[in-house]
């Protein structure tokens, strides 16, 4: 059983920056692959980046790529995804997620995670 909880969102204005963490209960944090998913008003989920679970292999979505970071601290049971040039189009709660295994790469469908955490608002003011 993993728990994850997401901390880091907020109200920032378009061009900001913001750093998502997302903490990890378990000695097992290291076995999954992570992602990180936003749901904004009205629109479905859609994946923002994947880890491996050692960080070797990364995604990143289209909107997102050269403008977000994903990485993972497994000493700390941590994933983080730093956020930069934040756009109003970002605005959404993101939510982190865990499952798949060592022999995962980064998993783009929600479908193959296994544990989710409640998710962080992110509010990009233009």
């Amino acid at each position: 059983q993993v728990q994850l909880v997401e901390s880091g969102g907020g109200l920032v204005q378009a061009g900001a920056s913001l750093r998502l963490s997302c903490a990890a209960s378990g000695r097992t944090f290291s076995s999954y692959a992570m992602g990180w998913f936003r749901q904004a008003p009205g629109k479905e989920r859609d994946i923002v980046a994947a880890i491996n679970w050692n960080g070797g292999r990364t995604y990143y979505s289209d909107s997102v790529k050269g403008r977000f970071t994903i990485s993972r601290d497994n000493a700390k049971n941590t994933v983080y995804l730093q956020m930069n040039s934040l756009k109003p189009e970002d605005t959404a709660v993101y939510y982190c997620a865990a499952g798949g295994s060592v022999y995962s790469g980064p998993m783009r469908d929600g479908r193959e995670y296994r544990y989710w955490g409640q998710g962080t608002q992110v509010t990009v003011s233009s």
